[in-house]
């Protein structure tokens, strides 16, 4: 594991900070679901250690994941949502999964220093590069550290290929980049939409956009030549599974060309956060809701909160996922989603020019 710098004074409620990084007040940029019922919510109190790694594109061979490398500009995420399997990777970290992971934040600032290098390697082979398979890369603190920005523009240097998955409006920001690497056929972006309720939102996700602002997003990026996927991804029996054939329905208006869903994992430490937060804001449906996850995470030994295997983990299994898997083909033919692939080009690439570049 890379050197970690603890950086302390970075908050994000407008306090100074000691990195040299501008301090940024709260204004309409830090609106979130919980502003369209009650106002926003109180400011979390953020520390971000730089960190150091060795490296910075990840791979996997996961035979039911799209992609075979990614980068992930931050470890933890702001957004808080209470769903997210990738807290339980804060315990390497020797923190909680609960409240560390949404503010005790790592950043990669050296992220597009390394990615040049690593593409410049003797044999680096081009495939579609990943941002945001962990933690979000456009959760709040990318406003001042914007290190996806800097991963970006380095993408976009070379000719090299994306696909960006976040649930924040941030996004847009980086259309100047974007919309020109979509016109070569080099970038898509994934826009994840869990609830239409701005009630459900921001009880699951306390800290994201609103889901309108998601859409509005999903609208720009479409607008400006950029191919955008909604991910309806987790869907929570008797909780948001109803919203499934809106959820479709909104994202077509909005200019999404593909679609897909995931049904909730309950990872590790994640079930017990999510089994609080039923408590909390369902008490009344908590048993019907645990009973349905656990009916579609069935094996040969019952019901259980997680099921790890490839394929199924991804799709769940049963009749509640079967119907599921129904009505979300059906709305997707109704509303002229998934008729057409998203292919990147991976034949544009150039790696960097210099000592490394010229090893090809």
């Amino acid at each position: 594991m890379g050197k970690t710098r603890a950086v302390r004074g970075a908050t994000l409620n407008g306090a100074s900070t000691r990195f040299g990084l501008p301090a940024t007040e709260p204004d309409g940029d830090w609106l979130d679901a919980r502003a369209d019922v009650d106002g926003a919510p109180p400011p979390l109190r953020t520390t971000v250690t730089i960190e150091h790694p060795r490296t910075i594109i990840s791979r996997n061979a996961s035979p039911d994941v799209p992609f075979d490398r990614s980068i992930n500009p931050y470890r933890g995420c702001e957004h808080g949502c209470v769903y997210c399997f990738a807290r339980p990777t804060h315990a390497y970290h020797d923190l909680s999964p609960g409240l560390d992971f949404e503010s005790r934040l790592f950043a990669k600032p050296g992220a597009a220093a390394l990615l040049r290098a690593e593409l410049g390697r003797r044999g680096y082979d081009c495939r579609p590069m990943a941002l945001g398979t962990n933690t979000d890369p456009y959760q709040p603190i990318e406003d001042r550290w914007r290190v996806t920005r800097q991963v970006l523009e380095v993408l976009a240097e070379h000719d090299h290929p994306v696909t960006i998955t976040t649930k924040s409006d941030r996004v847009t920001r980086d259309l100047d980049v974007l919309a020109p690497m979509a016109a070569k056929g080099l970038a898509a972006v994934c826009v994840s939409i869990t609830s239409l309720d701005p009630r459900i939102a921001m009880t699951l996700e306390p800290r994201a956009p609103a889901p309108a602002r998601r859409l509005a997003a999903v609208r720009r990026l479409a607008e400006a030549g950029v191919p955008v996927y909604v991910s309806i991804a987790p869907v929570i029996p008797a909780i948001t599974d109803h919203e499934l054939e809106a959820l479709i329905a909104r994202a077509a208006q909005a200019g999404a060309r593909r679609a897909f869903f995931i049904p909730v994992r309950l990872p590790w430490e994640v079930a017990p956060l999510f089994r609080a937060w039923l408590d909390t804001h369902f008490p009344e449906r908590a048993g019907k809701v645990m009973a349905t996850i656990q009916s579609l995470r069935a094996d040969g030994n019952g019901g259980r909160d997680n099921d790890p295997a490839f394929f199924t983990r991804m799709r769940g299994s049963g009749p509640w996922a079967d119907l599921l898997r129904a009505r979300f083909h059906r709305a997707c033919r109704a509303h002229g989603l998934n008729g057409e692939r998203i292919d990147l080009r991976c034949d544009l690439f150039r790696p960097p020019a210099g000592p490394q570049g010229e090893l090809f």
